[in-house]
């Protein structure tokens, strides 16, 4: 980013975060099983911000975690229990220390979305790594396998204007390298880009422009799936 153009992209930050009406988390049982229970359940932990909070659908059957079972319930051929542990607004460091102690039992994949709002908060990629290192290796000594959610792609979101949405995607791109380093050289960890997006936007988004809608949770978690049912370690 050209440094002349900061003074606009923090006067459209400020505009923004004032004028935007972001939609509230997901309502509903933060937990569910898909698929026949005739076996034991393929288990998987949801974690991170309001993605993960299903922020942009009235309930959490349609967000990301419960669109996600479906998918490897599917590709597993087995039935999927899954949980969400997540917070509107949440840093990776809130995550590390408020709601990675929440979750009490091992389980076959934790999931972690995040990003976002460390890309708006302006942290600094180390202090984004240092987080997420330890995030990982907690999830890691409570799930057979960890898969990584590169953070969304920020020049695509229609509530922001332009010259906002191309810094948050700059910064976003230096987060994700962080994350592709430390997910790298451990091998039961996964990270997945989540900067393929479908041609056409018009159903992707919630009404806030800012959130993933149903439609738009069904496709991420189609994307995600497809890396996750795999088990590979790091995916360019």
């Amino acid at each position: 980013m050209i440094p002349l153009l900061m003074p606009l992209v923090m006067l459209q930050k400020r505009q923004a975060g004032a004028n935007m009406k972001l939609l509230p988390e997901a309502s509903g049982p933060t937990f569910g099983v898909v698929g026949d229970q005739a076996q034991a359940p393929f288990r998987i932990a949801v974690v991170g911000e309001s993605t993960a909070a299903g922020c942009g659908v009235a309930t959490h059957d349609e967000g990301f975690a419960a669109a996600l079972a479906q998918e490897l319930a599917f590709s597993l051929n087995r039935p999927v229990a899954w949980n969400v542990f997540a917070q509107h607004g949440a840093t990776a460091r809130r995550i590390r220390y408020k709601l990675l102690p929440q979750m009490e039992e091992s389980v076959d994949r934790a999931v972690l979305l995040a990003g976002a709002n460390d890309v708006l908060a302006g942290r600094k990629p180390e202090q984004w790594g240092d987080d997420l290192a330890a995030i990982v290796d907690d999830l890691a000594g409570r799930a057979g396998e960890v898969t990584v959610v590169g953070i969304p792609a920020f020049k695509t979101f229609p509530s922001l204007p332009a010259t906002l949405r191309r810094y948050l995607a700059e910064q976003a791109t230096k987060l994700d390298g962080v994350s592709q380093q430390i997910c790298a050289p451990r091998p039961s960890v996964t990270w997945v880009t989540s900067t393929a997006m479908p041609d056409d936007l018009a159903d992707f988004f919630a009404a806030d422009g800012f959130h993933p809608s149903a439609d738009g949770y069904r496709y991420w978690a189609h994307a995600v799936s497809r890396v996750a049912a795999r088990g590979a370690n790091f995916i360019r």
